[in-house]
């Protein structure tokens, strides 16, 4: 799950170097912390939160084949 969230993650911003993403997993969830460079947190949430909505999505669709729960947590 956190490649493709990377892959998306540096996709969309300008500074593609400082996209960092780690992965914390558990029995039933995982948890992905992205981490951007503060001038691309913007088009990472995009406006109303509609990109990172979109991101969590496709992930949560990614990860149902596997029965697990993604968190996305964006951290500045």
């Amino acid at each position: 799950m956190g490649e493709l969230v990377e892959f998306i993650a540096k996709a969309l911003v300008d500074n593609p170097d400082a996209v960092n993403v780690k992965e914390i997993e558990s029995s039933q969830s995982i948890i992905i912390e992205l981490k951007v460079a503060p001038e691309d947190m913007g088009k990472i949430i995009g406006k109303q939160g509609r990109i990172a909505k979109a991101l969590r999505t496709l992930v949560k669709a990614a990860a149902t084949k596997d029965n697990k729960r993604v968190i996305i947590e964006i951290i500045q």
